[in-house]
């Protein structure tokens, strides 16, 4: 079975002692602040309340640390948080005093919403130019599709021979690094289903044709957090790709840079990995995630 090591859990810090003064509103990069006078400052307590909310995850707050941690009355904490309940965007639990209050099930579904109206080419290229930059091999970032790899995005290397991949073609999985990464990050019986249905048809003297074989090359990069295709696909071609993650932890793509064999290869396929782990990582953190996938899935 395909298992990856498992993620570091988080631990929830104290923020109850911390005044509105301490609180910084996480703006989304890119978007400048409003003027002051152009908020609205109970929508603004609101949304503070929320983010304290959050911050004790399963275990709740109360209402005396969230009016604490407002600096504001009882009254005026309980107000605001009557509001969000009434929209589903706060619930509680229990009675007087050991009432709790946790985030409510619309902020899920406005995040399915917001996930769902980004796509991932959008997030992924500005990271991929950055990456195609530092390392000066070309980079690509695909989806999985029925199995075969789909291809959405691509930075060219300056200067670099360009590589035959056409954008919203089909690619076989088993022999290159974005469809070797993306079968990865499936559970293995269902990876084991996409590639009986595909097949494992030999495209070098290298491509990996056997399902044992390939499985076990499966199991190896959801070891190493990398797939490498090692001219398996193009001889005198090779590439690194890695899983990119939603919040959820499941593979929403993947990303790879390639290069010639030897000149753009030699003795830089483990700091090249390590260059794709880390950005691939990247995107995952702008789509919500940690980088990491849902282990609970990859038996």
């Amino acid at each position: 079975m395909l298992s990856y090591a498992p993620r570091q859990k988080r631990v929830n810090e104290p923020l109850f002692l911390k005044t509105t003064a301490n609180i910084t509103p996480a703006v989304p990069a890119g978007v400048a602040a409003a003027p002051e006078r152009y908020r609205v400052q109970s929508l603004g307590r609101a949304l503070d309340l929320l983010e304290l909310i959050a911050a004790r995850g399963r275990e709740g707050a109360r209402l005396t640390d969230l009016a604490l941690g407002q600096g504001l009355s009882k009254a005026a904490t309980y107000a605001i948080l009557q509001t969000l309940l009434a929209h589903g965007f706060v619930a509680d639990a229990g009675a007087g005093g050991n009432r709790r209050y946790r985030l409510g099930l619309s902020l899920a579904r406005l995040g399915d919403l917001a996930v769902g109206n980004i796509a991932l080419a959008d997030i992924a290229l500005p990271v991929l130019r950055e990456l195609t930059a530092e390392i000066g091999l070309t980079s690509r970032v695909a989806i999985l599709d029925e199995g075969y790899a789909v291809v959405v995005g691509r930075i060219d290397a300056p200067g670099a021979v360009r590589f035959d991949s056409a954008l919203g073609r089909r690619e076989l999985p088993h022999c290159s690094a974005v469809g070797k990464a993306l079968l990865a990050a499936q559970p293995a019986e269902d990876a084991r289903a996409m590639l009986r249905k595909i097949g494992l048809p030999r495209r070098t003297p290298k491509t990996i044709t056997s399902l044992g074989a390939l499985m076990s090359d499966l199991a190896e990069t959801a070891r190493r957090g990398y797939a490498v295709d090692d001219e398996e696909d193009t001889e005198g071609v090779a590439c690194i790709g890695a899983c990119v993650f939603d919040r959820n932890g499941q593979a929403a793509g993947a990303i790879s840079v390639t290069g010639l064999k030897p000149r753009d290869w030699l003795g830089r396929q483990e700091a090249l990995a390590q260059d794709v782990i880390r950005y691939a990582a990247l995107i995952s953190r702008q789509l919500g995630g940690d980088g990491a996938p849902d282990t609970r899935v990859r038996r």
